[in-house]
């Protein structure tokens, strides 16, 4: 399935399909079991949205200060792999405690400490596209991993639903089934990124200087005065970054918490997020597809308007069918709108500064989402309702539209 990969793409491709695991976990059992932890300690349902979308806020805020400094000092020679690897192992292992745990507080810490350690990967991971393919096959390479990262993920992920549907029974210990099902997620993460760790190496690079810390600093100051004065196609594209892929990550991020506080059916949103993995999987695959015909910002405004109709449906959604049409939507676009973006931004930035620029893209990505996650925390605490907090999503998404439209036509 992979032959049209050279080993290099095949072992970066295989690393997508590690850590969506962990993303299939946070989106899925990880706020369902903090739910319940919270659930025992008193805590309400809105209350529960609330604090899960200020620990996701704090997970993004911290990544946005870690991550560009992670970029830069990883651009220095041989240190992108080491450093990846050490975030990689802290998260493992925090992924792992989540399911030991045994307060609603201590888990939100460690869920927030392996998070951060995710994203960080992430940042590092991304700048090694440069490394692993050339500029012609980043769109395809970029949208392959995605796609099987979906489907992947797939595989632990239905081994940790069977778990807890066992414990959800009564047919095990229900704190085992739990123990187990992030066991089995944290191996895997670990298990399908060794070919990356073993294969990789840093052929774009910046000579090794004294003072990597605050000459890493200096970079980032000069390369955001540069970005801002000299690189306006890039600075409007990482503006319009940041306010629609904001939107699609606190979707992703609160999908199931926001169907628990509705009151459906958990083994329910389970099982339909499951089959979104399909779904996801399906449609990167035919958008990376499509890439090859259609430029990537044409097939990036059509994955916005997709993630506007999802948060303007949301004020309808109160029965599980309604959440499986939402969850369909996001599959079909999810994929492709992270993927694309990542290709298209590799193509426009520097090689040799792959990891500064693309920790400057993860401020304006995964560490821009405080401001999604944040906005649902307040307006669901304000109104008092679930489909109004997510409804309040589609700004971002006009806001997103207008900027990446801008950043095209320079």
């Amino acid at each position: 399935m992979f032959k049209k990969f050279n080993s290099l793409e095949r072992a970066w491709i295989y690393y997508d399909i590690g850590n969506s695991a962990f993303t299939m976990m946070v989106s899925t059992i990880i706020p369902i079991w903090f739910n319940l932890l919270a659930t025992e300690a008193g805590i309400s349902n809105s209350d529960y949205l609330a604090y899960w979308s200020y620990a996701t806020s704090v997970a993004t805020i911290l990544v946005a200060f870690i991550g560009p400094v992670f970029g830069a000092i990883s651009d220095n020679k041989n240190f992108k792999k080491p450093m990846f690897i050490t975030v990689l192992l802290i998260g493992v292992v925090g992924c792992a405690l989540l399911g030991i745990v045994p307060n609603w507080m201590l888990y939100l810490v460690t869920y927030v400490i392996a998070k951060v350690c995710y994203q960080a990967s992430l940042v590092l991971y991304d700048s090694m596209l440069t490394d692993v393919t050339t500029p012609e096959r980043m769109d395809i390479v970029s949208s392959q991993g995605y796609a099987w990262g979906y489907i992947g993920s797939c595989i632990p992920f239905l081994a940790a639903l069977i778990l807890y549907f066992l414990g959800m029974t009564e047919r095990m210990n229900f704190h085992l089934a739990i123990m187990l099902a992030f066991v089995i997620i944290a191996l895997w993460w670990l298990g399908v990124s060794v070919p990356l760790i073993k294969g990789y190496k840093q052929n774009y690079y910046v000579e090794n200087t004294s003072g990597k810390i605050k000459s890493s600093f200096q970079r980032i100051g000069h390369t955001l005065v540069h970005i801002y004065k000299n690189e306006k196609k890039i600075f409007f594209f990482l503006l319009g970054f940041f306010f629609y892929i904001d939107g699609v990550y606190t979707i992703i991020d609160e999908a199931v918490a926001i169907g628990t506080s509705l009151g459906l059916d958990q083994i329910g949103l389970l099982v339909i997020l499951l089959l979104t993995q399909v779904v996801a999987f399906a449609f990167a695959t035919l958008f990376g597809k499509l890439s090859e015909k259609y430029n990537s910002v044409s097939l990036i405004t059509v994955c916005i308007g997709g993630y506007a109709f999802v948060a303007i449906f949301a004020l309808f959604m109160h029965s599980l069918w309604q959440f499986g049409i939402m969850a369909f939507v996001v599959g079909m676009f999810q994929g492709a709108i992270q993927a694309l973006s990542r290709s298209y931004y590799a193509q426009i930035i520097p090689a040799e500064t792959s990891g500064e620029y693309f920790g400057l893209y993860d401020i304006c990505g995964k560490g821009a989402a405080f401001m999604g996650t944040t906005l649902v925390g307040i307006t669901v605490s304000i109104t008092n309702n679930v489909n109004i907090a997510v409804a309040t999503l589609a700004v971002l998404f006009v806001f997103g539209f207008f900027f990446l439209k801008k950043s095209a036509q320079l």
